[in-house]
């Protein structure tokens, strides 16, 4: 079997435990973005395994976008990227 040389970690194990490698990654076509895939990209980015270029580029996302992610995940979890939730955080 052959594996694709790459220069960041092919897994990170997250601070609850779990193992994330990049094949849990949303894919990137994704039209829809859920809460649950934003969250996944931005515990790839915070753990190290894709960087936060990649993340962008990959998911078409500009730096605004990327930075409210980010700071919604880190302040409130993951809830608050759900779309229901905009009015409450």
């Amino acid at each position: 079997m052959y594996l694709k040389k790459i220069d960041r970690p092919r897994s990170v194990t997250l601070p609850d435990g779990k193992v994330m490698t990049r094949t849990d990654l949303p894919p990137a076509d994704t039209r829809r973005s859920a809460a649950s895939r934003k969250a996944l990209v931005i515990k790839a980015v915070l753990s190290g395994l894709i960087t936060k270029d990649t993340a962008k580029s990959t998911y078409a996302l500009s730096d605004d976008e990327y930075a409210e992610w980010e700071n919604a995940v880190q302040n409130n979890g993951e809830a608050s990227l759900k779309a229901t939730a905009l009015k409450q955080y």
